[in-house]
């Protein structure tokens, strides 16, 4: 312990810089930058101090939704760039509201689609970017003629929508916890809706009347009434009640609401299909326990892969939750696990700094020697890296459900069944940390220990014998699920769990948590069964029929090791992470009521299976 402070606090003593420091080191000016149709968006320029004709710096640039705040040029923020090291590095650092927000001018919108066809005068996130991009390259003296973008999040959706905008001086693009699909990602899941968003709304549905650099959707944040934030939502009623209580004027939910299908206004929104003929290097980041924004890094690094042979497309995937590689906590834990020490560190000084520096300050027409898949084994809880990925040399391997709650890689040559039954007014809980329900959104349920719903009569279980070796899973994972259901509608969620030995050791930093028999949850997901044969249009399910539905769950990087078990565990309700499905078929299940929800026996046959990728 004492060896670990003192590593920790020489960590720190080396990475920081002041508030003061880099008032002492940058100067700064807000101006306003005028896109091609005429609206200006307010931009904020921090210069190195000691610029000039013969040392020349590269742009680092974040546009974002959320603020450049501080606003004023006597005002100076806490941090600089991605991280301490580039800070430190020296950069032309450019911050910038996006259209709608904030000090910018225009209006905005959620995941603003791509022009389809892009004249002098039509505007999306990527021509943005380009009309940015070429101001300051032609306008900020002594500038190296390279820039660099990233962000997270949001900011990281407006990082990879920018990988589009083509100007020859962007040579390298980060997209970290990157939207790419509103129907996939953040609000949705495979159409399902993320209840336990359900607080964010201010922040995406109220248009500004006016420049400001005040936050003002904070009036219609919806205060916690209780330390246990089920409360809230356990009173909070349907969607519709919902929603008709507290965001009856709120212009993004009721466009959810009006849209409960994959339809043109969401297809509209999804970046993937014009990430195509990227040719600069762009290095995608995401966390195994990202639990808003899983999907979006996956699938834009994959996505990438297959359009753009020129691009320098790399990935990497740490243990962490929603942005957490931004800031150092020493001893780096997702909830009850504990992953190593400085990880957050490592990544910024080993990936991200490199990755900057390299195309920014060095060869930019070569790659960057980083691995292209930077992937971090949450089982075994260490890097790996990887020359593709999924990796090529992993095989496939079928997991079978069988009715005896044995989780079997030999096939039955008896069809049986598991059944439950599911009552939308008793849905299963997704977590019991409840104080995590009064958060912007769920997090820590990403890796919960799972052994509450073990009791629940509407979760069945499927379980390994003990490991007698590793099994290490890489890449994609697949449930083909085989059921029948005495309604017309459900949904299913899988969850993969790592079952620990009955003799495994305590941590001393977490007293009071059991890890003996821990049943730690390593990925999850919800399908509705409407939308088992498309998104776009949704079919009712047949009373008692049998009937496929088949649900991709992200990727994953995690050894199972030798005395563990692995079980799948799958439900139909999961409260309130996602919204109750009233379990009868309705043409849009946001309108449901009280009196739509229904009981149901649903049954999972076993010749159903859970397909994963298995690295020897």
């Amino acid at each position: 312990m004492k060896f670990f402070i003192r590593t920790l606090l020489l960590l720190l003593s080396l990475s920081v810089f002041s508030q003061e420091d880099i008032a002492q080191n940058f100067d700064k000016k807000e101006i306003y930058i005028t896109m091609r149709d005429g609206v200006k968006l307010f931009t904020a320029i921090y210069t190195p101090k000691d610029i000039s004709k013969v040392n020349k710096y590269p742009f680092l640039m974040q546009r974002t939704c959320y603020s450049i705040d501080p606003y004023g040029e006597d005002k100076f923020p806490k941090s600089l760039g991605p991280n301490t090291f580039l800070l430190k590095d020296k950069y032309i650092f450019i911050y910038q509201d996006v259209r709608g927000r904030y000090m910018s001018e225009g209006i905005f919108t959620n995941m603003t689609p791509q022009a389809e066809q892009k004249s002098k005068t039509s505007v999306d996130e990527s021509t943005d970017t380009y009309d940015t991009i070429d101001w300051l390259i032609k306008n900020i003296k002594n500038n190296n003629g390279k820039i660099g973008q990233y962000g997270t999040s949001y900011p990281g959706f407006y990082t990879a929508v920018g990988t589009l905008a083509n100007h020859p001086a962007l040579v390298a693009s980060s997209p970290q916890a990157p939207i790419s699909d509103f129907f996939f990602d953040d609000f949705h899941h495979n159409g399902a809706f993320i209840m336990g968003y359900f607080r964010t709304f201010p922040v995406f549905g109220i248009q500004k009347d006016k420049a400001t650099s005040e936050h003002w959707y904070m009036k219609d944040f919806i205060a916690p009434t209780s330390k246990d934030g089920s409360v809230f939502y356990n009173e909070l009623g349907t969607v519709k009640e919902a929603s008709d209580k507290y965001y009856k004027d709120n212009f993004f939910m009721q466009e959810i609401i009006e849209h409960p299908n994959y339809d043109s206004f969401w297809q509209k929104r999804n970046l993937l299909p014009h990430l195509k003929n990227i040719n600069h290097a762009v290095m995608t980041v995401g966390g195994w326990y990202d639990a808003e924004d899983l999907a979006g890094p996956l699938n834009i690094y994959k996505t990438i892969e297959k359009t753009s042979p020129k691009a320098k497309n790399t990935i990497v995937m740490g243990p962490f939750s929603h942005g957490a590689w931004a800031r150092e906590t020493g001893k780096h834990y997702h909830n009850d696990i504990y992953f190593g020490d400085s990880i957050a560190t490592f990544y910024q000084k080993n990936i991200e700094y490199k990755f900057f520096n390299h195309y920014l300050k060095g060869d930019s027409k070569n790659a960057v020697a980083l691995p292209e898949a930077y992937m971090f084994d949450t089982g075994k809880k260490e890097w790996n890296d990887f020359s593709n990925w999924p990796p090529k040399k992993a095989s496939k391997l079928s997991f079978y459900l069988s009715s005896n709650e044995k989780l079997d890689t030999n096939k039955s040559n008896k069809i049986a069944f598991s059944e439950y039954y599911s009552d939308p007014n008793n849905p299963v809980p997704s977590s019991v940390n409840y104080s995590d329900f009064n958060g912007f959104t769920p997090r820590n349920y990403m890796s919960e220990d799972q052994r509450f719903a073990l009791s629940r009569p509407d979760v069945i279980t499927f379980t390994t014998e003990y490991l007698t070796e590793d099994i290490t899973l890489a890449g994609e994972i697949m449930a083909k699920l085989k059921i029948a259901s005495s309604s017309t509608d459900a949904d299913f969620v899988v969850k993969l769990i790592d079952i620990y030995p009955q003799d495994e050791p305590q941590n001393e930093d977490k007293p009071n948590v059991i890890y003996a028999n821990y049943h730690q949850m390593v990925r999850s997901e919800v399908m509705p069964a409407r939308f088992r044969n498309s998104f776009e249009k949704p079919e009712a399910l047949t009373p008692n029929q049998t009937t496929e539905v088949n649900l991709k769950l992200q990727d994953v990087l995690h050894t199972f090791k030798k005395g563990h078990k692995i079980q799948i565990q799958i439900q139909s309700t999961w409260y309130p992470m996602i919204a109750v499905n009233p379990q009868k078929f309705l043409e849009n299940n946001y309108l449901a009521t009280k009196e739509d929800y229904t009981k149901a026996f649903i049954k999972i046959f076993n010749d159903s299976y859970i397909e994963v990728d298995i690295l020897k």
